[in-house]
């Protein structure tokens, strides 16, 4: 325990002795009063039970001056959590309004804000490759700015999307080993505390593969929700002057989020983010903090008080 104001309890401390010295001198003098009077009788002890209540109370209250405080352990949902948007052009299909694209802006801002400050946000964006464009930190405000200034451009590879994610995460770039080498897995460490939510219609244009990089993200205790937008049927958008069909493939995004023992959720309504806001696997942690005690200090010189005249009502018919 530590007091901001270290001098105001050495004036409790005075107070305190000197309130007691006080009640202790005017009781001798009462005492020598009465034998001079002729009275022998022996006084209750109890008599001093209310006053010794008040002189605590009194002094806990100069004690509360000096703003006592505690370093107290205060639980909280702690984690990380990479907002991974496809951007590619398939994105900017409007067969979920505005777009696809905005859509997942929009869901994915309201996500933010429902989050505690204690988890840190990370935004990615993907085409045919991923760039990290709001590195996870507390600031909730700097990743929605990031999410607004996305804008849709190239094709997809979602196996690039979870390797940019990781690499977010860990810190340093993540890849997958080469598959006609014997090069084992990157050594990742264990990220049980960090999920990455992969925003996309779940069309992959191109490698690395994606349940590969599942599976390593897996490995490294990180989990995977998909959220997929457009609709199966699909829909046409005009690329570079052609017209090319795109639509939904839940199939390959159900299976990334299940290789990673997350979960798939089509956006067909704000719904989508808040089922994985219910069930996102954040790890409890305590962050010490220092806790003011003047409320808790008062409180308790409060009840002494109380407790002090209701027992000399009760006993005497009076207080003091």
């Amino acid at each position: 325990m530590s007091f901001q104001h270290p001098l105001l309890l050495v004036v409790a401390a005075v107070a305190g002795l000197g309130l007691t010295w006080g009640y202790v001198r005017l009781h001798r003098q009462r005492a020598r009063t009465l034998a001079a009077s002729g009275f022998t009788g022996t006084a209750s002890r109890r008599r001093h039970v209310p006053p010794a209540l008040f002189l605590v109370a009194l002094t806990l209250l100069f004690a509360g001056l000096a703003r006592p405080q505690a370093r107290v352990g205060i639980p909280r949902a702690a984690g990380t959590v990479i907002l991974t948007f496809d951007v590619s052009n398939s994105m900017t299909a409007t067969d979920v309004a505005p777009s696809r694209l905005g859509a997942a802006q929009a869901a994915a801002i309201d996500f933010i804000r429902k989050q505690p400050d204690s988890v840190d946000i990370g935004v990615v964006a993907f085409d045919q490759g991923a760039l990290t464009t709001h590195q996870p930190t507390k600031d909730h405000d700097d990743a929605i700015a990031a999410v607004n200034r996305l804008h849709a451009a190239g094709s997809t590879s979602l196996g690039q999307a979870i390797l940019g994610s990781m690499s977010a995460v860990v810190g340093r770039p993540i890849a997958l080993p080469n598959e006609s080498s014997d090069e084992t897995p990157p050594a990742l460490g264990y990220w049980g505390n960090a999920t990455i939510v992969l925003l996309s219609d779940g069309e992959d244009t191109g490698g690395p593969d994606a349940l590969a990089a599942a599976e390593l993200a897996a490995d490294a205790g990180m989990h995977i929700y998909t959220v997929g937008f457009g609709t199966t049927e699909g829909t046409t958008i005009k690329v570079n002057g052609y017209q090319v069909a795109t639509s939904l493939d839940e199939d390959l995004l159900t299976q990334i989020a299940q290789s990673t023992a997350g979960t798939y959720h089509r956006a067909a309504d704000a719904q989508a983010l808040d089922d994985i806001y219910q069930s996102l696997d954040r790890r409890i942690t305590t962050k010490p903090e220092f806790v003011e005690l003047t409320g808790a200090t008062v409180a308790i010189a409060m009840l002494l008080l109380t407790i002090g005249g209701f027992l000399m009502i009760r006993w005497f018919g009076r207080i003091l």
